[in-house]
């Protein structure tokens, strides 16, 4: 269950609560007139089936309470209710399954902003690979993909193109290129004083590592993980599954492709660059492929569900 906290001014008031009453899903709906005072007008409280939430989100922004008052949303983490659970079991689907798109884009939006922790994150992500290229420690790379912030991006951008949202799309690319030129540039820094200082060598770059060799040897089962990851951590996005983002965080050679091109092109070894730059390429390609098709085949399916819900709701 979500819980909708509304400032309403007054003469939409009736309106609102309107929408919510004839919104299948919804309970423990309170009005409280006159009770606020910044914007003032009307409190309005209501538990909804989250399900149900999306419809009735939109219903309340074409009413204008977004710009005209306040639209609120929390999640419930326990709710002792018959009433709660009526409301859930009238609610087409099932919560796990529902896409909350405001949300959502409010989501990717904040992981997609290019800022000083991004940057960090991203940088300290991509020299944990390269030490574990160097030394060809897998338990080093799985590392470095677990604090790589780079799908908070490739997100936005799947959200963006299923939204027709082309700012957020700008900014999102902006972050993703830009986070990992920085993170590359300095990670290429890292690697000229770790050799300076005896701790890497070309030696280690060239020698047989077969925990990471792949980093920099692309091939069609890189694009099926990366597919397989994409869907995966869209679904983890829409459902609020963060366990799940994390195990899509450590199954994709993103950072580690672009630690090893960094480490590479500190010994000038083209090759390597050229293979760890193109597996890079393919898994963002295929991460945001396989999120924009996830996102249209949700959008597709909770219409559905919509308008069937809008044909009880008149009944």
């Amino acid at each position: 269950m979500l819980h909708l906290r509304l400032i309403t001014p007054a003469e939409k008031t009736d309106a609102a609560v309107r929408l919510i009453d004839g919104t299948i899903g919804t309970t423990h709906l309170c009005v409280l007139p006159g009770a606020a005072r910044n914007p003032s007008g009307d409190v309005v409280l209501c538990d909804v089936a989250r399900e149900a939430a999306d419809d009735l989100l939109s219903g309340l922004q074409r009413l204008g309470l977004d710009t005209t008052g306040s639209i609120a949303v929390e999640n419930i983490d326990l709710s002792l209710s018959e009433r709660a659970d009526k409301a859930e079991k009238e609610a087409p689907g099932e919560s796990a399954d529902a896409v909350l798109w405001e949300h959502l884009s409010e989501a990717t939006h904040e992981e997609s902003t290019l800022s000083v922790t991004y940057l960090a994150f991203i940088t300290l992500a991509t020299m944990i690979a390269a030490c574990g290229v160097v030394l060809d420690n897998a338990i080093l790379i799985v590392g470095a993909m677990a604090v790589g912030p780079e799908f908070g991006p490739l997100a936005g951008i799947s959200t963006a193109a299923v939204q027709r949202r082309p700012r957020l799309a700008l900014r999102s690319l902006i972050a993703l290129l830009v986070g990992f030129a920085v993170a590359m540039a300095v990670t290429v820094l890292f690697s000229l004083f770790m050799d300076a200082v005896g701790l890497f060598s070309q030696e280690q770059l060239d020698a047989d590592r077969p925990q990471t060799g792949f980093v920099y040897a692309p091939d069609w089962f890189s694009f099926v993980v990366a597919v397989l990851a994409g869907a995966a951590g869209t679904l983890s996005l829409t459902s609020a599954k963060s366990g799940a983002l994390v195990g899509v965080a450590i199954s994709v050679t993103t950072v580690p492709a672009a630690a090893n091109a960094a480490v590479a092109l500190s010994y000038g070894d083209t090759v390597q660059t050229w293979g760890s730059s193109e597996q890079l390429l393919l898994n963002l390609v295929g991460i945001i492929i396989a999120g924009t098709l996830t996102l249209l085949i949700q959008k597709s399916l909770w219409s559905k569900q919509h308008e069937r819900l809008r044909r009880r709701a008149t009944t």
